[in-house]
């Protein structure tokens, strides 16, 4: 096994450990994120565990900022306790899907990596512009109607949180860019971060409202449509 396999795997484990010490995760939460940050590895490599590594951290920044003012004014839980297993898989279970998928054929690796990316860029945009537009945010709009709307609830944007958002995936296609070097693929995996974020908006305000689907739900389907718009421009113009 090359040494610096058994570094990341120590990392990993390192992961697991901090991770339920410190309350961020569920035991099974814990695991299965060791499990899902795996198979990103196996798939995409550094590449892979930098884009999970910043979504993670520049989500767990997010949350916690301005944590207080959330709590005043109702946008935040006062004890969300520890991540669950469900929520992990919610955010991570597509690229670790695609990195199992990467690592059994090699063939298709380019391709997986690229739809990786986006969705972990479609997560993190999500994250970062539910955080943090809810801070910054000025005016907020139901996706649906246009019509303002109270912040903080499901499918209620603001064009400062849009734009956080957008730049968090713009994070993320540089962690690509860095390994896979610029070209298109680059701008796709903005493009797919974007429009996942609107995704879950829209799924929010149309269904996550109604009750008829859940929060994990939401984000899976978000990660799953940012990864779908990496496939498509890739098979369209390559």
């Amino acid at each position: 096994m090359p040494f610096y396999d058994v570094l990341i795997y120590l990392f990993l484990l390192s992961g697991v450990v901090i991770s339920y010490t410190t309350r961020k995760l569920t035991l099974a939460g814990a695991i299965t994120g060791g499990l899902v940050g795996l198979l990103i590895y196996k798939g995409a490599g550094y590449s892979g565990l930098l884009m999970m590594s910043f979504f993670f951290i520049a989500g767990s920044w997010a949350t916690g900022w301005h944590r207080q003012d959330k709590l005043t004014i109702g946008i935040a839980e006062s004890d969300k306790g520890p991540r669950t297993a469900g929520q992990v898989l919610a955010n991570g279970g597509v690229a670790a899907l695609l990195g199992a998928i990467a690592w059994c054929t090699p063939q298709q690796a380019a391709l997986m990596q690229l739809m990786i990316a986006g969705s972990l860029a479609s997560a993190t945009a999500d994250t970062l512009s539910s955080e943090l537009g809810t801070v910054y945010g000025r005016n907020f709009y139901n996706i649906l109607t246009f019509k303002k709307d109270r912040r903080g609830l499901d499918g209620v944007v603001s064009l400062e949180g849009t734009l956080i958002g957008i730049l968090g995936a713009g994070f993320i296609a540089i962690i690509y860019a860095l390994f896979f070097g610029l070209g298109c693929p680059v701008c796709w995996v903005i493009v797919a971060g974007a429009t996942g974020n609107l995704a879950d908006s829209v799924l929010g305000a149309a269904l996550e409202r109604k009750h008829m689907i859940g929060n994990n739900a939401v984000n899976f389907l978000n990660t799953l449509i940012g990864a779908g718009v990496c496939g498509v421009l890739m098979m369209i113009i390559h």
